[in-house]
């Protein structure tokens, strides 16, 4: 299965992962591997985690509030978002279909 991170996706997670290492040392890096391993999860088992909207589905990141937001096929994974749990919901739709 391919893995497609849209560059909407890429940009909150660095975004993120800085927010995450200004605060800490260290912080970014552990937010990153949290991210990593989430991706992994969606990518081992696709289907298994709960639909959010139409055929979009989420996995938590361990440790941190924010969901990998990604929409699977047969074929391939593609990630829409590194979505804050704080942020407006539905809010990482808006190009997530373009």
């Amino acid at each position: 299965m391919r893995l497609w991170v849209r560059p909407e996706a890429q940009g909150e997670l660095l975004e993120a992962q800085a927010w995450y290492e200004q605060r800490s040392t260290g912080l970014g890096f552990e937010f990153a591997r949290s991210a990593d391993a989430a991706r992994a999860r969606a990518l081992r088992m696709p289907f298994a985690f709960p639909q959010i909207e139409a055929e979009f589905r989420h996995v938590i990141l361990r440790k941190f509030p924010y969901s990998v937001i990604y929409h699977p096929s047969e074929s391939e994974l593609v990630v829409v978002s590194f979505f804050h749990h704080r942020r407006k919901p539905g809010s990482w739709m808006h190009g997530a279909d373009s």
